[in-house]
């Protein structure tokens, strides 16, 4: 079995205008500065040249990656399966995983069109977060887009995203667990970086 929908539209994350949140924005400022950074570098007129799409990418990357924890949702996403792999087999699976989403993520956010992001609901427990929201597109369709986040020192990193009640970690997990199951590990790892070099490719 391939990997389907390796990367699913979590990018829709970070393509929103956030709207004003009645309840203390605490965990959602976190979303909302990357948020803001996002739409920062692509409307930027100079970053839209075509000479300077490297520039933009790596400026996209950037920014996103001080809030997604891509370990933990490497580790979430191989299940039981992650205590089996050595220490260097989770490092090269955390990279590529960034290398994943980071490179999906700059592929289609050039697709940005005002779609816009109503906060619902914040539930903190703990140094675990909830942030529930409904995404409006433009043609005013709208879908459910809730935040699963970790307080780690201090910081809110998001470990999950759940969109229309399907859940960007568990998903992966099925996925995974798959095909290790019936091919083994390597080749996990080895459709793991054959995807993550089509995505890379502008």
């Amino acid at each position: 079995m391939e990997i389907k929908k390796i990367v699913i539209p979590v990018v829709l994350l970070f393509l929103m205008v956030a709207a004003p949140l009645s309840a203390t924005p605490s965990v959602t400022a976190e979303v909302k500065g990357v948020v803001d950074e996002v739409l920062r570098i692509v409307s930027d007129k100079e970053m839209k040249k075509p000479q300077n799409e490297q520039k933009r990418r790596d400026a996209l990357k950037k920014a996103i990656s001080v809030i997604f924890d891509y370990g933990e949702m490497a580790k979430r996403s191989m299940g039981r399966h992650w205590k089996e792999r050595s220490p260097a087999e989770k490092k090269e699976l955390v990279q590529l995983y960034e290398t994943l989403l980071e490179n999906s993520y700059a592929n289609k956010i050039e697709s940005y069109n005002q779609e816009k992001i109503v906060y619902l609901k914040e539930t903190v427990e703990g140094e675990y977060a909830e942030v529930r929201s409904k995404v409006i597109t433009a043609k005013r369709d709208e879908y459910s887009l809730d935040y699963r986040l970790m307080n780690e020192k201090g910081r809110w990193m998001i470990y999950d995203v759940v969109i229309e009640g399907v859940s960007l970690v568990s998903n992966y997990r099925t996925q995974f667990n798959n095909i290790i199951q019936r091919d083994g590990y390597g080749e996990l790892v080895k459709k793991l970086r054959q995807k993550s070099k089509e995505i890379t490719t502008p």
